[in-house]
Formats: C-alpha cells, sequence, structure tokens
C-alpha cells in the first residue's frame, strides 16, 4: 500500500473585494492548481462579514492565508506574489526541489 496523501487545509482571510484580496485569491488558486491538484481544502472567509472568525484566528491584517492542517500551522500575509515564499510558508519547497532532481547525491 501507498502512503495516504497529506491534505492541506488552507483559509484565506479577505476583507471585501479589494484589488488585493482579488489578487491574493487569484495567485492562490494558480499556485493549488499547479501544486496540490486535489488534495486541498481552501476556505476564503471575508472579516468583513465574519469578524468573529478573524479574531478567534487572530487575524491582524488581510488578506492572509492560514495553512490549518498538517500542522504546523502557518500564516503568510500579504497578496501572495511571491510564489516562492507562498511554498516556502506552506512547508512544501524542500518537497519541490526533491522532485525536480535538486536533492543531494547520496
Amino acid at each position: 500500500m501507498g502512503f495516504p496523501q497529506k491534505t492541506y487545509v488552507l483559509k484565506l482571510y479577505v476583507a471585501g473585494n479589494t484589488p488585493n484580496s482579488i489578487r491574493a485569491l487569484k495567485m492562490l488558486n494558480n499556485i493549488l492548481e499547479e501544486e496540490f491538484q486535489g488534495v486541498y481544502a481552501l476556505k476564503v472567509i471575508d472579516v468583513l462579514k465574519n469578524p468573529q472568525l478573524a479574531e478567534e484566528d487572530k487575524i491582524l491584517a488581510t488578506p492572509t492565508l492560514a495553512k490549518i492542517l498538517p500542522p504546523p500551522v502557518r500564516k503568510i500575509i500579504g497578496d501572495l506574489s511571491d510564489r516562492e515564499k507562498v511554498l516556502i510558508g506552506l512547508d512544501l519547497l524542500y518537497e519541490e526541489l526533491q522532485d525536480s532532481g535538486l536533492e543531494l547525491e547520496e
């Protein structure tokens, strides 16, 4: 039997339909479609409509992307235009480097 695949649970906190929010969602969808086909659940939370959720999750700025699972919880603040920063923040970049054959020789 193969290893069960990790599922990533992500929450994107935005404040209404601002250009930054729209850009963050676009960037995130782009990354998710390329890197995590079928292994993610994304919830977009509008803090203007759900201020209590932002408060509970200690969200101080928008847009903020929170990776809930797998642990540890990570948060990335900003419009997510720096793809590498997003991947590092989601603990993905090292796996991607291995996949592209850049791992160290044994």
